[in-house]
């Protein structure tokens, strides 16, 4: 039986996938989303929601300019999804605080913000004692810090949650788990074989994050799309809370409202195993406890795992396939699905709906690597 058809299909109901049909929505297009999963059940629900590209691209180059563009379209990107959505999202502009480990790292983090000021980004290296006021919870020994105000962090799995109850008030329905099986297309466009049925469209965008070669499309190769396990901590903080996200030498933390502690992230090649382990649990937690000794004291409330799509280079793949008329992928963010994720639905909307190819899908097109 073919179900109800629609202009625009969007597979995955992640970060990425919520904000593409958002977007898509806004500028009045028919679109569905499936996801196996429920909403941000994937790599969104174990992202902490930094966003900082200051400091996951500390090196110039096609990956932080990419996340520093999209940086650029958060104020705008919140402000309009909170006239959209009832649900709250927490959103925050408190800057980073990355630490030096030794004299070595100080020296770089100190040459970092000398280059970042010269950008006219606010930031500012801070020497020991400075470090010990700005937050006085790190460990006595830290030598240094680099101080990058225009950083922030948002709640990633309720922003996710909120781009797709805003998208829903538009008529673009999140099919929650509804798994597409099979994708084929023709001459009259492209059929999916789904949970609920044959469904058709004339364009699918691909956004299923680590599961993305798993998705049988018929004629086309899967892309170098590999997950990488996070994990990350919830921890019930005692005392004093951080002032912002603070970033060590092997853990980032982020303070929340609430009074948690999210501490973050093991990044392990362990197929598409979502566990929980006990070494992952264990270097985490010895990690938060060398840069802030109080951690010790916390109460611990859990962890979540999910699976971080990456690419060969590490740059998301984002554009249309030449080997199927009508396909776009929009995934293989890696770590930075939740920042990059303004930038991503604004190109792929711009493609689909005012078909202008953005200057950023040259860094980010499929066939990088091959015919897909």
């Amino acid at each position: 039986m073919v179900n109800d058809s629609a202009d625009i299909i969007v597979i995955g109901a992640g970060i990425i996938g919520c904000a593409i049909a958002y977007e898509l929505a806004l500028r009045g297009a028919r679109v569905r989303v499936f996801d196996a999963r429920d909403i941000a059940l994937g790599a969104t629900q174990a992202s902490a929601g930094v966003l900082a590209p200051y400091i996951e691209a500390h090196e110039e180059g096609a990956l932080r300019d990419l996340c520093t563009r999209s940086l650029a379209l958060y104020d705008d990107f919140i402000a309009r999804l909170r006239q959209d959505a009832h649900g709250p999202t927490q959103y925050f502009r408190t800057g980073t605080l990355e630490t030096a480990s030794d004299d070595a790292s100080a020296a770089r983090l100190k040459a970092t913000a000398a280059a970042l000021d010269g950008m006219g980004v606010r930031a500012e290296y801070l020497e020991s004692a400075d470090v010990r006021r700005a937050e006085p919870a790190l460990a006595p020994e830290t030598p240094g810090g680099l101080l990058v105000h225009t950083h922030g962090f948002v709640g990633a799995r309720e922003l996710a949650h909120a781009l797709a109850e805003a998208a829903g008030r538009r008529g673009t329905p999140v099919e929650r788990t509804c798994a597409v099986h099979r994708v084929t297309s023709d001459k009259t466009g492209i059929s999916l074989d789904t949970d609920n049925g044959v469904v058709r469209a004339s364009t699918i965008v691909l956004a299923a994050g680590s599961w993305t070669g798993q998705i049988p499309i018929a004629g086309v190769k899967p892309p170098p799309v590999r997950p990488i396990r996070g994990q990350l901590l919830s921890l019930n903080w005692i005392g004093e809370p951080l002032k912002r996200v603070v970033w060590g030498p092997s853990c980032y933390l982020v303070p929340w409202t609430n009074g948690s502690l999210l501490v973050g992230a093991t990044a392990e090649e362990a197929g598409f195993d979502e566990r929980a382990t006990v070494a992952g649990v264990r270097d985490l937690l010895d990690a938060v406890s060398e840069l802030v000794p109080r951690a010790w004291q916390a109460g611990f409330s859990g962890v979540r795992v999910g699976l971080r799509p990456a690419t060969p280079d590490e740059l998301p793949m984002i554009g249309r396939s030449t080997v199927m008329d009508g396909l776009v992928y929009a995934t293989g963010h890696y770590r930075n699905g939740i920042l990059l994720a303004p930038l991503t639905a604004k190109l792929v909307a711009d493609l689909l709906i005012d078909g202008r190819e953005g200057a950023e899908l040259e860094l980010t097109k499929p066939q990088r690597f091959g015919a897909c």
